[in-house]
Formats: C-alpha cells, sequence, structure tokens
C-alpha cells in the first residue's frame, strides 16, 4: 500500500509539471498568476483533495526551512543578476528606503496589531511582525524586471526591495526571538544593534559582493585568456550561492543579502567592460559550444551573466511550482486562521500602504506609481522561512501553531488576490507608461 501511495505521489507530480510545460503559455494569458494555479492544485493534492499531500507544517518545520532557504537563496541571485543599475545611482535609494523604512515601520504596525488584536507579548508580535514584513522575491516575477535590461522603474524598486527585505528582516526576527527569551540581546540590547542589525547586514552585502566580483572576475580571466572555465556555468551558479551564503554564515553575517549581492557583482563586471547600452546581440547572447569557447572581452562578461540567469531562472521556476504547492497543502491541513479574516484585509490595505507612503515620502513619486508599489506587497516563501525557523529555534507549540495559521492564510491570500489583481494592472501600468527606452530607471514619472 505504502508504495501505491508513493506510485500516486509521482504521477500526480509529473503531471503538474508535463501539464504546466505544455499550457503553460494558456495559463499566462489568463488573468492571474501561475502561482495561483500552483496554490489550486496544491488543494487538490492536500488533504481537502485527494490527500496524496499531508504536510504538517509545525512537525515538517525542520524540512520546510531547509527547502524554503533554498528557493529563496536561488530567487535573490535572480534578483541580483537582473538588476543593472550602478549602486551610486540615484534609483536605488528607493528600493533600500522600502526595505528598510517601510518594512520597519511594517513590522511596528503588524506587532501593534499583535498586541491589541491577537493578545500576544511583545516579543511574539514583534516576531510576527518580522515573519510578514518581506515581500517575495520567488513569487512576485510577474511585477519584477523581465530582464537585466528592463529600464522601468516601478519594476525595478520592487525587485530591489524583494531582493534586499529578505536579508533586513533577518535582525528583527532575531530581536522577535531575542524578546522571546530565545536569543542574547544584551544589555539594553547592545549585542542585536552592534551585530544582529549593523554588523550582519554589513557584512553580509560585503562579503557577497567581494565574492562574487572575485569568482566572476577569475571566470572572466580564464576564458578570455586560456580558454577556460567554459561549459560549467551550472556548477559556477551554485557554487557561488552556496560559497557566499556559507561564508557569510561562517562571519555571522546574513546570508541572504550575501547571496543577494553576489548577484549584483557579477552584474556589475558585466556593465563595467560592456557599458551602460550594451550592442543588441550582447542583450541575449547566443550559448557558445566548447569548442568555440574563445570569446572577445566584449562578449564574455555579457555571456557569463545571460547564462548565469538563465538557468538560475529554470531553477525558480521549479522551486515555485513545489513550494506553492506546499503551501497550498499545508493550509489545507490546518484550516483558515479565524483572526487572519480581519488581518488580510487590514495588512493589504492599510499596513502596507501606509508603510510605502512613510517609506517613499519626500521621493517624488507620483501617485499611480505609488499605488503600484504599495498594491504588490506580495507575501510568500519569505515569510514561510522566517516561520520554520523561528519554530525551529523552540517558539512555544502553542504560539507556532497559531504564527503557522496566520503566516499560510496570509501568503495564501497573497497568491490569490495578487495573482488575480497583477495582469489587469500591470497591463494598464504598460499601456500608461511611454515606450522603453531610458537604461535608468524612472518612477517618479510614467516610465
Amino acid at each position: 500500500m505504502e508504495s501505491l501511495t508513493d506510485a500516486r505521489w509521482f504521477i500526480a507530480a509529473g503531471l503538474v509539471l508535463v501539464s504546466m510545460a505544455l499550457f503553460g503559455s494558456v495559463i499566462r494569458r489568463l488573468p492571474l498568476s501561475t502561482s495561483t494555479v500552483y496554490l489550486i492544485v496544491g488543494v487538490g493534492l492536500g488533504p481537502l483533495g485527494l490527500g496524496l499531500l499531508l504536510v504538517d507544517p509545525v512537525g515538517h518545520a525542520p524540512v520546510i526551512e531547509v527547502v524554503t532557504e533554498v528557493a529563496v537563496l536561488i530567487s535573490l541571485f535572480t534578483a541580483g543578476l537582473k538588476l543593472r543599475l550602478p549602486l551610486r545611482d540615484r534609483a536605488w535609494l528607493l528600493p533600500i528606503r522600502l526595505a528598510s523604512v517601510a518594512m520597519i515601520l511594517t513590522i511596528a504596525m503588524v506587532a501593534a496589531i499583535g498586541m491589541l488584536g491577537l493578545g500576544l507579548s511583545l516579543g511574539a508580535a514583534v516576531l510576527l511582525g518580522a515573519i510578514l514584513a518581506p515581500t517575495d522575491p520567488v513569487l512576485a516575477s510577474d511585477v519584477q524586471v523581465s530582464d537585466a535590461f528592463d529600464s522601468d522603474g516601478v519594476r525595478f524598486t520592487l525587485t530591489g526591495e524583494a531582493g534586499l527585505n529578505d536579508g533586513t528582516a533577518f535582525p528583527f526576527v532575531m530581536l522577535g526571538l531575542g524578546l522571546l527569551g530565545m536569543h542574547e540581546l544584551g544589555a539594553m540590547g547592545l549585542r542585536w544593534l552592534a551585530v544582529d542589525l549593523v554588523w550582519a547586514v554589513a557584512a553580509g552585502l560585503g562579503v557577497g559582493m567581494l565574492l562574487g566580483t572575485l569568482v566572476g572576475r577569475a571566470v572572466l580571466h580564464l576564458r578570455r585568456r586560456f580558454s577556460a572555465a567554459v561549459g560549467m556555468d551550472e556548477l559556477l551558479l551554485l557554487g557561488l550561492i552556496a560559497l557566499a551564503y556559507g561564508v557569510a554564515l561562517v562571519i555571522g553575517a546574513y546570508g541572504f543579502l550575501a547571496v543577494f549581492a553576489a548577484g549584483l557583482a557579477v552584474r556589475r563586471l558585466e556593465r563595467q567592460v560592456v557599458g551602460d547600452e550594451p550592442p543588441d546581440e550582447l542583450r541575449q547572447p547566443v550559448p557558445v559550444p566548447d569548442d568555440e569557447a574563445e570569446l572577445s572581452a566584449e562578449a564574455a562578461p555579457a555571456y557569463f551573466a545571460h547564462s548565469l540567469l538563465t538557468f538560475n531562472e529554470a531553477l525558480e521556476r521549479v522551486a515555485e511550482v513545489g513550494l506553492v504547492i506546499l503551501i497550498a497543502a499545508a493550509l489545507s491541513a490546518v484550516g483558515i486562521a479565524p483572526s487572519a479574516l480581519w488581518l488580510v484585509p487590514l495588512l493589504f490595505l492599510v499596513v502596507r500602504p501606509v508603510a510605502v507612503l512613510g517609506g517613499l515620502a519626500g521621493a517624488g513619486v507620483r501617485r499611480p506609481n505609488r499605488a503600484l508599489c504599495a498594491w504588490f506587497g506580495i507575501r510568500g516563501i519569505g515569510s514561510l522561512y522566517y516561520l520554520a525557523y523561528a519554530t525551529n529555534h523552540g517558539l512555544d507549540p502553542a504560539l507556532a501553531s497559531l504564527m503557522t495559521g496566520v503566516t499560510l492564510t496570509v501568503v495564501a491570500a497573497s497568491i490569490l488576490v495578487h495573482g488575480v489583481s497583477v495582469t489587469p494592472l500591470m497591463d494598464w501600468y504598460e499601456r500608461r507608461r511611454p515606450a522603453r527606452g531610458r537604461v535608468t530607471p524612472d518612477i517618479s514619472g510614467a516610465g
């Protein structure tokens, strides 16, 4: 009987993957995201449907933490590779403000709601706010830049925010755990401030940029001088992600930020060599066979960055399928949290817009563009990772169960409402903005 159950699971998984491959183009024309379809499939495979996928979000937290961790790492590296703008450009101020000011405002408001509306302690409320604050780099592909040469300001801002705030939320997860007595904060919180906030954030970004630059330069040097290190881009990508993440963890830095920064560093190398506006043939370089590995000084970095991005995006799509189905099955098992019925609209319609308004105050962002940024605060895999991380660090079972129900309900609701609204809203946005052509994103106007 066990082998029969296993066979049914493999058949179901195979049917899902083959169907999405065959009918993906049809689904993309529907007024919903592919994640919405995966969510429906997950409910069908879970306890409410065929019962092939039984997930205990609390009991299986160790496995969920690892799976979501890997998925977020892959997506963060993809986000970094897509952002081609120099770090000194003023357009970076917008995603940085959203990933810092807007995120802190979100945590504070959710914490207040948790204490007043859910009866949580200060530590538990801060932890819930940190879990729900980051926007998602995995599920937000429909509102992110389509490629490294997409110059749209709104898409650039949302992509940069998602790439940064999965790491910048970590200090506040540690703060919540510390207030619950599960992490050392130090006298008056000085250890948390110096180590968990300042050091871990700065060191994470620094080590990611350093390793991405060193590995990228080494690869480009070998390719241009000796026609070596060609044909192994998949290994290079996985190796660089693992290296940046591992070194960051060893030195007590945030690995999510390190991996995002490593992707930025690889793209930065390409831009330094190719320039602001590369020739059309280098925007989508054609892979060269191993026996024709001699690449020009200009083509080598563009080919390298493009091949890494192509492979990583494929991994990201696979991760999206599996994890959204897992979310749906887990939610089917625990049920919708009653408190989330009022928390979800409050989070989407009040907390996120107020936080974005505060984060972008004085930035000169036009109201329609600001409204899009406020609406598309998509919650997803990052929140699930932080939930599993907290559960595995000794969270009280009753509190873990409450936070699990709330988090899964929020994520599922985000997949549904944002998935249904993304096509009409982004189509409207594309129609009203001028034709692309800017190298520097501009969110202050229509483009």
